[in-house]
Protein backbone atom coordinates (compact mmCIF):
# COMPACT_ATOMS: atom_id res chain seq x y z
CA UNK A 1 0.00 0.00 0.00
CA UNK A 2 2.78 2.38 0.67
CA UNK A 3 4.94 1.69 -2.28
CA UNK A 4 1.31 2.05 -4.26
CA UNK A 5 1.13 5.27 -2.73
CA UNK A 6 4.63 6.38 -3.00
CA UNK A 7 4.13 5.81 -7.18
CA UNK A 8 1.30 7.79 -7.17
CA UNK A 9 2.84 10.36 -5.95
CA UNK A 10 5.99 10.39 -7.89
CA UNK A 11 3.68 9.91 -11.32
CA UNK A 12 2.11 12.58 -10.15
CA UNK A 13 5.37 14.63 -9.48
CA UNK A 14 6.33 13.39 -13.17
CA UNK A 15 3.66 14.82 -14.92
CA UNK A 16 3.09 18.16 -13.12
CA UNK A 17 6.77 18.59 -14.40
CA UNK A 18 6.54 17.89 -17.62
CA UNK A 19 3.44 19.91 -17.88
CA UNK A 20 5.10 22.77 -16.38
CA UNK A 21 8.40 22.60 -18.87
CA UNK A 22 5.78 22.35 -21.81
CA UNK A 23 4.08 25.56 -20.41
CA UNK A 24 7.39 27.61 -19.94
CA UNK A 25 9.15 26.26 -22.98
CA UNK A 26 6.06 27.27 -25.38
CA UNK A 27 3.72 29.12 -24.31
CA UNK A 28 4.51 31.15 -21.00
CA UNK A 29 7.25 32.19 -18.77
CA UNK A 30 8.22 34.17 -16.00
CA UNK A 31 11.11 36.69 -16.06
CA UNK A 32 12.38 39.12 -13.32
CA UNK A 33 14.15 42.54 -14.06
CA UNK A 34 17.55 42.98 -12.90
CA UNK A 35 18.82 46.36 -14.37
CA UNK A 36 16.92 49.41 -14.36
CA UNK A 37 17.39 50.03 -18.33
CA UNK A 38 13.61 50.01 -18.60
CA UNK A 39 12.42 52.15 -16.08
CA UNK A 40 10.15 53.78 -15.39
CA UNK A 41 7.77 51.44 -17.53
CA UNK A 42 9.50 48.38 -16.18
CA UNK A 43 11.46 48.86 -12.51
CA UNK A 44 14.00 46.50 -10.75
CA UNK A 45 12.33 43.93 -8.66
CA UNK A 46 9.37 43.67 -11.12
CA UNK A 47 8.61 40.17 -12.32
CA UNK A 48 7.00 39.21 -16.06
CA UNK A 49 4.91 37.07 -17.65
CA UNK A 50 6.38 36.58 -21.02
CA UNK A 51 4.39 34.87 -23.82
CA UNK A 52 6.19 32.66 -26.38
CA UNK A 53 2.75 32.34 -28.25
CA UNK A 54 2.91 35.81 -29.91
CA UNK A 55 6.00 35.83 -32.11
CA UNK A 56 5.94 32.07 -32.21
CA UNK A 57 7.52 29.78 -29.52
CA UNK A 58 11.04 28.68 -30.19
CA UNK A 59 12.12 24.83 -29.76
CA UNK A 60 14.76 24.59 -27.50
CA UNK A 61 18.21 24.24 -28.62
CA UNK A 62 19.98 22.68 -26.09
CA UNK A 63 16.82 20.08 -25.35
CA UNK A 64 18.40 18.13 -22.39
CA UNK A 65 18.88 20.02 -19.25
CA UNK A 66 18.06 20.59 -15.67
CA UNK A 67 14.37 21.52 -15.14
CA UNK A 68 13.47 25.13 -14.20
CA UNK A 69 16.78 26.69 -14.71
CA UNK A 70 18.24 28.81 -17.44
CA UNK A 71 22.35 28.32 -17.52
CA UNK A 72 23.37 27.22 -14.09
CA UNK A 73 22.72 24.58 -11.61
CA UNK A 74 20.61 26.19 -8.72
CA UNK A 75 22.70 26.65 -5.14
CA UNK A 76 26.28 24.52 -6.54
CA UNK A 77 26.74 26.35 -9.74
CA UNK A 78 27.82 25.22 -12.99
CA UNK A 79 26.35 24.29 -16.47
CA UNK A 80 22.65 23.30 -16.44
CA UNK A 81 22.42 22.18 -20.12
CA UNK A 82 24.19 19.66 -21.58
CA UNK A 83 25.61 20.74 -25.02
CA UNK A 84 26.62 17.87 -26.40
CA UNK A 85 23.51 17.50 -28.21
CA UNK A 86 22.70 20.75 -30.11
CA UNK A 87 19.31 20.97 -32.02
CA UNK A 88 18.97 23.22 -35.39
CA UNK A 89 16.42 26.82 -34.88
CA UNK A 90 13.30 26.10 -35.28
CA UNK A 91 10.21 28.34 -34.38
CA UNK A 92 6.61 27.38 -34.57
CA UNK A 93 4.02 29.69 -35.99
CA UNK A 94 2.81 32.74 -33.61
CA UNK A 95 -0.46 34.69 -33.88
CA UNK A 96 1.53 38.36 -34.54
CA UNK A 97 4.74 39.58 -35.49
CA UNK A 98 6.65 42.21 -33.92
CA UNK A 99 6.14 45.30 -33.80
CA UNK A 100 6.79 48.70 -32.91
CA UNK A 101 7.35 49.69 -29.49
CA UNK A 102 7.11 45.82 -28.38
CA UNK A 103 8.45 45.11 -25.26
CA UNK A 104 10.56 41.90 -26.26
CA UNK A 105 12.20 39.96 -24.18
CA UNK A 106 15.34 37.90 -26.17
CA UNK A 107 18.85 36.26 -25.39
CA UNK A 108 22.12 38.47 -25.53
CA UNK A 109 23.62 38.71 -28.97
CA UNK A 110 27.20 39.31 -28.05
CA UNK A 111 27.04 35.95 -25.49
CA UNK A 112 28.95 33.77 -28.12
CA UNK A 113 30.41 31.46 -25.38
CA UNK A 114 26.62 29.70 -24.77
CA UNK A 115 24.36 27.93 -26.75
CA UNK A 116 21.55 30.14 -28.29
CA UNK A 117 18.59 29.61 -25.95
CA UNK A 118 21.32 29.76 -23.21
CA UNK A 119 22.57 33.11 -23.46
CA UNK A 120 21.66 35.92 -20.82
CA UNK A 121 17.96 37.35 -21.26
CA UNK A 122 16.98 40.64 -21.70
CA UNK A 123 14.42 43.17 -22.47
CA UNK A 124 13.81 46.00 -24.55
CA UNK A 125 11.53 47.75 -26.46
CA UNK A 126 11.53 47.31 -30.73
CA UNK A 127 12.20 50.49 -31.94
CA UNK A 128 12.96 49.40 -35.51
CA UNK A 129 11.90 46.69 -37.87
CA UNK A 130 13.73 44.52 -40.70
CA UNK A 131 14.13 46.88 -43.45
CA UNK A 132 13.60 50.12 -41.17
CA UNK A 133 16.05 53.02 -41.37
CA UNK A 134 16.66 54.67 -37.63
CA UNK A 135 18.33 57.46 -36.99
CA UNK A 136 18.56 59.49 -33.50
CA UNK A 137 18.66 63.83 -33.39
CA UNK A 138 19.52 65.00 -30.15
CA UNK A 139 17.94 61.83 -28.57
CA UNK A 140 14.69 61.64 -30.39
CA UNK A 141 14.06 58.42 -32.75
CA UNK A 142 12.99 59.08 -36.21
CA UNK A 143 12.23 55.69 -37.87
CA UNK A 144 12.14 55.93 -42.10
CA UNK A 145 12.17 59.58 -41.79
CA UNK A 146 9.24 59.58 -39.04
CA UNK A 147 9.80 61.00 -35.69
CA UNK A 148 8.98 58.40 -33.57
CA UNK A 149 6.67 58.51 -30.53
CA UNK A 150 8.19 58.59 -26.81
CA UNK A 151 6.94 55.62 -24.59
CA UNK A 152 4.84 57.52 -21.63
CA UNK A 153 7.32 56.43 -18.70
CA UNK A 154 10.48 56.50 -20.56
CA UNK A 155 13.48 58.67 -18.71
CA UNK A 156 16.18 60.92 -20.04
CA UNK A 157 18.95 62.99 -18.26
CA UNK A 158 18.94 66.50 -16.76
CA UNK A 159 20.89 68.72 -15.29
CA UNK A 160 18.63 69.96 -12.27
CA UNK A 161 19.99 73.53 -10.64
CA UNK A 162 19.22 74.90 -7.36
CA UNK A 163 19.41 78.22 -5.54
CA UNK A 164 22.08 76.03 -3.54
CA UNK A 165 19.37 74.66 -1.06
CA UNK A 166 19.88 70.99 -1.67
CA UNK A 167 16.92 68.60 -3.01
CA UNK A 168 15.23 67.00 -0.32
CA UNK A 169 16.03 62.96 -1.00
CA UNK A 170 13.01 61.73 0.30
CA UNK A 171 10.67 63.81 -1.99
CA UNK A 172 12.24 62.73 -4.77
CA UNK A 173 12.21 58.85 -3.99
CA UNK A 174 8.36 59.74 -3.36
CA UNK A 175 7.88 60.97 -6.72
CA UNK A 176 9.79 57.81 -8.16
CA UNK A 177 13.00 59.50 -8.86
CA UNK A 178 15.86 57.07 -8.21
CA UNK A 179 18.88 57.48 -10.73
CA UNK A 180 21.24 60.57 -10.04
CA UNK A 181 22.63 62.65 -7.39
CA UNK A 182 24.87 65.62 -6.59
CA UNK A 183 27.11 66.25 -9.43
CA UNK A 184 29.32 69.40 -7.31
CA UNK A 185 30.23 69.83 -4.25
CA UNK A 186 28.58 74.06 -4.28
CA UNK A 187 25.49 71.50 -3.68
CA UNK A 188 23.65 73.49 -6.62
CA UNK A 189 23.92 71.20 -9.86
CA UNK A 190 22.07 67.77 -9.88
CA UNK A 191 21.65 65.05 -12.86
CA UNK A 192 18.72 62.89 -12.11
CA UNK A 193 17.01 60.48 -14.89
CA UNK A 194 13.46 61.81 -15.25
CA UNK A 195 10.24 61.32 -16.72
CA UNK A 196 8.51 64.20 -18.50
CA UNK A 197 5.67 63.78 -15.84
CA UNK A 198 8.93 64.11 -13.14
CA UNK A 199 10.29 67.47 -15.05
CA UNK A 200 7.23 69.60 -14.41
CA UNK A 201 7.19 68.04 -10.68
CA UNK A 202 10.63 68.74 -10.17
CA UNK A 203 10.48 72.29 -12.12
CA UNK A 204 8.17 73.21 -9.47
CA UNK A 205 9.90 72.65 -6.45
CA UNK A 206 10.85 75.77 -5.03
CA UNK A 207 14.61 75.98 -4.50
CA UNK A 208 14.95 74.47 -8.31
CA UNK A 209 15.74 77.30 -10.73
CA UNK A 210 16.85 75.67 -14.12
CA UNK A 211 16.38 72.24 -15.51
CA UNK A 212 18.87 71.18 -18.56
CA UNK A 213 18.45 68.80 -20.80
CA UNK A 214 21.41 66.37 -21.63
CA UNK A 215 22.39 65.66 -24.87
CA UNK A 216 25.95 64.84 -26.39
CA UNK A 217 26.94 66.89 -29.81
CA UNK A 218 26.53 65.38 -32.85
CA UNK A 219 29.53 63.44 -34.25
CA UNK A 220 31.16 63.23 -31.09
CA UNK A 221 32.07 59.17 -30.27
CA UNK A 222 32.80 58.92 -27.15
CA UNK A 223 35.90 56.39 -25.94
CA UNK A 224 34.28 55.71 -22.46
CA UNK A 225 31.01 54.99 -24.38
CA UNK A 226 31.83 52.87 -27.39
CA UNK A 227 29.06 52.77 -29.81
CA UNK A 228 28.23 50.03 -32.37
CA UNK A 229 29.53 49.14 -35.13
CA UNK A 230 32.82 51.00 -32.77
CA UNK A 231 34.10 52.35 -36.01
CA UNK A 232 34.53 56.38 -35.24
CA UNK A 233 36.72 57.11 -38.26
CA UNK A 234 33.57 55.96 -40.16
CA UNK A 235 30.49 56.29 -38.18
CA UNK A 236 31.61 59.22 -35.26
CA UNK A 237 27.98 58.35 -33.61
CA UNK A 238 27.22 58.74 -29.94
CA UNK A 239 23.92 57.40 -27.90
CA UNK A 240 22.42 60.87 -28.39
CA UNK A 241 22.99 61.44 -31.94
CA UNK A 242 23.33 57.89 -33.79
CA UNK A 243 22.76 56.50 -37.31
CA UNK A 244 21.18 56.66 -39.57
CA UNK A 245 21.76 52.59 -39.50
CA UNK A 246 20.13 50.54 -41.89
CA UNK A 247 18.17 47.18 -39.97
CA UNK A 248 18.55 44.64 -42.42
CA UNK A 249 15.53 42.45 -43.46
CA UNK A 250 15.46 38.59 -44.60
CA UNK A 251 16.39 38.73 -48.56
CA UNK A 252 17.60 42.07 -49.09
CA UNK A 253 20.93 42.52 -50.65
CA UNK A 254 23.37 44.71 -49.16
CA UNK A 255 26.26 46.27 -50.67
CA UNK A 256 29.46 45.63 -49.20
CA UNK A 257 32.17 48.03 -49.16
CA UNK A 258 35.09 49.07 -46.92
CA UNK A 259 33.57 51.92 -45.31
CA UNK A 260 30.18 50.08 -44.31
CA UNK A 261 31.73 46.79 -43.47
CA UNK A 262 31.92 47.32 -39.59
CA UNK A 263 28.19 47.41 -39.69
CA UNK A 264 27.69 43.75 -41.32
CA UNK A 265 30.70 41.87 -39.99
CA UNK A 266 30.06 40.78 -36.93
CA UNK A 267 26.28 39.85 -38.06
CA UNK A 268 27.88 38.29 -40.68
CA UNK A 269 30.46 35.82 -38.85
CA UNK A 270 28.22 35.21 -35.89
CA UNK A 271 24.86 35.07 -36.62
CA UNK A 272 24.20 34.03 -40.82
CA UNK A 273 27.58 32.00 -39.67
CA UNK A 274 30.12 32.84 -42.55
CA UNK A 275 33.86 33.37 -42.85
CA UNK A 276 34.49 37.16 -43.70
CA UNK A 277 38.06 38.92 -44.59
CA UNK A 278 39.30 41.93 -45.42
CA UNK A 279 42.71 41.37 -47.30
CA UNK A 280 43.69 44.20 -49.54
CA UNK A 281 40.96 45.91 -49.75
CA UNK A 282 39.23 42.93 -51.27
CA UNK A 283 36.30 41.65 -49.10
CA UNK A 284 35.66 37.93 -48.94
CA UNK A 285 33.08 36.02 -47.53
CA UNK A 286 33.39 31.85 -47.51
CA UNK A 287 36.90 32.86 -49.63
CA UNK A 288 35.04 33.91 -52.35
CA UNK A 289 35.48 37.79 -53.47
CA UNK A 290 32.30 39.74 -53.15
CA UNK A 291 30.04 43.25 -52.93
CA UNK A 292 26.98 41.72 -52.35
CA UNK A 293 25.48 39.63 -49.66
CA UNK A 294 21.68 38.30 -49.14
CA UNK A 295 20.39 38.35 -45.66
CA UNK A 296 19.29 34.74 -43.84
CA UNK A 297 16.95 36.40 -41.55
CA UNK A 298 15.73 39.09 -40.03
CA UNK A 299 16.85 41.97 -37.23
CA UNK A 300 15.79 44.18 -35.26
CA UNK A 301 16.98 47.11 -33.31
CA UNK A 302 16.45 47.38 -29.43
CA UNK A 303 16.29 50.48 -27.04
CA UNK A 304 15.60 50.81 -23.50
CA UNK A 305 12.72 53.24 -21.91
CA UNK A 306 15.65 54.72 -19.72
CA UNK A 307 17.06 56.36 -22.98
CA UNK A 308 20.58 57.32 -21.88
CA UNK A 309 21.16 54.77 -19.12
CA UNK A 310 20.00 51.70 -21.44
CA UNK A 311 22.74 48.95 -22.84
CA UNK A 312 21.28 48.42 -25.82
CA UNK A 313 21.43 48.22 -29.74
CA UNK A 314 22.96 51.42 -29.80
CA UNK A 315 26.33 49.68 -28.23
CA UNK A 316 25.99 46.01 -29.45
CA UNK A 317 23.93 46.21 -32.41
CA UNK A 318 21.08 44.29 -34.20
CA UNK A 319 19.13 41.42 -32.65
CA UNK A 320 18.63 38.14 -34.70
CA UNK A 321 15.72 37.18 -35.33
CA UNK A 322 16.80 33.22 -33.70
CA UNK A 323 17.09 35.35 -30.69
CA UNK A 324 14.00 36.33 -29.94
CA UNK A 325 12.24 34.94 -26.85
CA UNK A 326 8.73 36.45 -26.79
CA UNK A 327 7.07 38.98 -25.72
CA UNK A 328 6.67 40.57 -21.58
CA UNK A 329 2.85 41.31 -21.33
CA UNK A 330 1.79 41.80 -17.25
CA UNK A 331 4.02 42.48 -14.25
CA UNK A 332 2.67 39.82 -11.72
CA UNK A 333 4.87 40.51 -9.11
CA UNK A 334 6.79 43.29 -8.12
CA UNK A 335 9.25 43.38 -5.13
CA UNK A 336 11.01 47.24 -4.03
CA UNK A 337 14.73 45.90 -3.38
CA UNK A 338 16.23 46.92 0.32
CA UNK A 339 13.03 46.22 1.79
CA UNK A 340 12.13 43.20 3.87
CA UNK A 341 8.36 41.76 3.26
CA UNK A 342 5.66 43.23 3.43
CA UNK A 343 6.70 46.52 3.22
CA UNK A 344 8.99 45.51 -0.17
CA UNK A 345 5.60 44.91 -1.86
CA UNK A 346 4.57 47.31 -4.72
CA UNK A 347 0.93 46.40 -4.74
CA UNK A 348 0.34 49.23 -7.15
CA UNK A 349 2.45 47.19 -9.72
CA UNK A 350 0.35 43.73 -9.56
CA UNK A 351 -0.99 42.49 -12.40
CA UNK A 352 -0.17 45.60 -14.30
CA UNK A 353 0.08 45.71 -18.10
CA UNK A 354 2.98 46.09 -19.82
CA UNK A 355 2.56 48.64 -22.10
Amino acid sequence: MTKSIFREWIYAAVIAIGITIFIRSLIIEAYTIPTSSMEKTLLVGDFLFVSKLHYGARLPVTPISFPFAHNQMPFWGGKSYFDGLKLPYLRLPGFTAIKRHDPVVFNYPLDQQRPLDRRENYIKRCIALPGDLVVIIDRMVYVNGVKDSIPPQAQFNYFVRTNNQPLNQQTLFKMGITEGGLRTETGDLYEYALTKTAVDKVGQMQNVVKIDTISRAKNLYLPHEPVFPQDPDNFPWNIDNYGPLPVPRKGDTINLTIKNLSLYSYLLEHYEHNEVALTNDVITINGQPTTQYIFKQNYYFMLGDNRQNSADSRYWGFVPEDHIIGKAFMVWLSLEPGLSFPHNLRLDRMFMPVR
